[in-house]
């Protein structure tokens, strides 16, 4: 059952998703950081939350932590760790929490939560798919507590990654745009490289599963013809 095609695209779809939503929770911890540290640095948009610039800092410090905890609930996903699955549900959860208090602290200070409410929605609804996954009939194909590696969801993963890390300035402009000014268009250089390497990453992984699987079908004929 656990090696159905549809088992394995379900495997790769949730190691996607929290990999994104695990991205996302750390890129939004660290990006709070320059409106925490200066508040009134960005004009009229942020100068509201000055007064709970203490809240801020806990949103950066938390989300860091999160996004860690998602980043590390992944790995364990790849390797096909025992309670990788937990562990995804836990980092969800926190997240969830985090910018459900973000994004309401948001509106009310400064009557915008942009970009949070896109952190949030992520999460959610990787939780949303990570639950379905609890369903009996489909865990017992799903299974991620089970074993074995999901090197070829982790090479799928780390590709889309790369993709969204060299396009980022692109596809965040319209979150992150105050006053004329696209905030996510910085870091380019490192930003690139970074890309760049997911993307090798991602396509070292699944030459490696590949030839990994011609050498067990070479194996199995071998042994067959013995």
């Amino acid at each position: 059952m656990r090696n159905k095609w549809w088992a394995k695209f379900l495997r790769i779809l949730g190691i996607v998703f929290m990999s994104l939503a695990a991205v996302f929770t750390l890129a939004a911890g660290a990006g709070t950081a320059c409106v925490a540290l200066n508040p009134t640095g960005f004009g009229e948009t942020f100068a509201p939350i000055a007064p709970f610039q203490w809240l801020w800092i806990l949103f950066v410090l938390v989300g860091v932590a999160a996004g860690i905890m998602g980043v590390r609930a992944v790995v364990m996903l790849v390797k096909g760790r025992k309670k990788a699955y937990l562990a995804s549900l836990i980092a969800l959860v926190v997240s969830i929490i985090l910018n459900t208090i973000h994004l309401v602290a948001s509106r009310s200070l400064r009557g915008s939560s942009m970009p949070v409410d896109g952190v949030l929605y992520m999460n959610v609804i990787t939780l949303v798919i990570f639950l379905l996954f609890g369903i009996p009939g489909i865990w017992q194909g799903v299974n991620f507590d089970k074993g074995g590696s999901n090197r070829t969801a982790g090479g799928a993963a780390a590709i889309i990654l790369g993709a969204l890390t060299l396009t980022i300035q692109h596809t965040m402009a319209t979150t992150h745009t105050w006053g004329g000014v696209n905030y996510a268009d910085a870091f380019n250089f490192g930003m690139t490289i970074i890309g760049i390497g997911l993307l090798l990453l991602g396509a070292g992984i699944l030459v490696s599963v590949d030839k990994a699987r011609g050498r067990l079908n070479q194996t199995e004929v071998q042994t067959r013809g013995a």
